[in-house]
């Protein structure tokens, strides 16, 4: 079984079912050749059951039914070791935050942050911190490229905070960098701006406008 056909055996189940909602204990109980094989085949870098590798191969229509888990209260507490798993693993990857090369830099980009906003989730202030520090590098070249976010521009604590509300709020498996962007670009809507698209860069024969980008299909906008 790969992961691809596992989705299909759940999507035909879920088809027949339509549930509102569905979590791993559902997967267990209509399909357990799917719950086995996630489980033996797809573990975390903490040993835990990775559902964030499987959901993506749902259909989109049921991935936004999929519940990850009932959310408690997290308890603020400070754990390196937990967060060096993910760093030590990916420590070679890293570069992806500042210069992806292509598609596949992304995905595992995306990996990478899932897997640092599940620790952060649970409470580990440390993984939050980790995150934001390299998501700022992401959130800059926006800024600067994007016409649809460049109203943040001069709100670099604004944006923190956007970052830190996205990875206590992110439960899609999809794509985190699309969840934020979209996050932002509907946020910025009425906001006043500290720039201007007519504002003079270099020596002053370009505007800002001319090296506005419009097009966002790099960001994986899967929200």
């Amino acid at each position: 079984m790969t992961l691809k056909k596992a989705a299909r055996i759940l999507n035909k189940k879920l088809e027949v079912h339509n549930p509102k909602t569905f979590s791993s204990s559902w997967i267990f109980k209509h399909t357990q050749s799917v719950y086995n094989y996630v489980r033996l085949n797809h573990k975390t870098e903490h040993g835990t059951i990775d559902w964030d590798a499987f959901t993506p191969h749902l259909d989109k229509y049921f991935q936004r039914r999929w519940t990850r888990y009932r959310r408690k209260p997290a308890k603020p507490y400070e754990n390196q070791g937990e967060l060096d798993l993910v760093l030590n693993k990916y420590k070679d990857k890293l570069y992806t935050f500042v210069a992806p090369s292509g598609e596949e830099d992304r995905e595992i980009r995306n990996k990478i942050i899932i897997s640092i906003v599940r620790i952060a989730q649970k409470g580990n202030t440390l993984a939050e911190q980790e995150l934001v520090k390299w998501i700022t590098y992401i959130t800059e070249e926006w800024v600067e490229k994007y016409y649809q976010i460049f109203k943040w521009k001069g709100y670099p604590d604004e944006v923190e905070d956007k970052i830190r509300g996205c990875i206590r709020c992110y439960k899609y498996t999809g794509s985190f960098v699309g969840y934020l962007f979209k996050t932002l670009e509907y946020s910025a809507r009425g906001k006043p701006p500290q720039c201007s698209l007519d504002d003079k860069l270099f020596d002053g024969t370009k505007t800002r406008i001319d090296f506005v980008a419009a097009d966002t299909s790099d960001l994986y906008l899967q929200e």
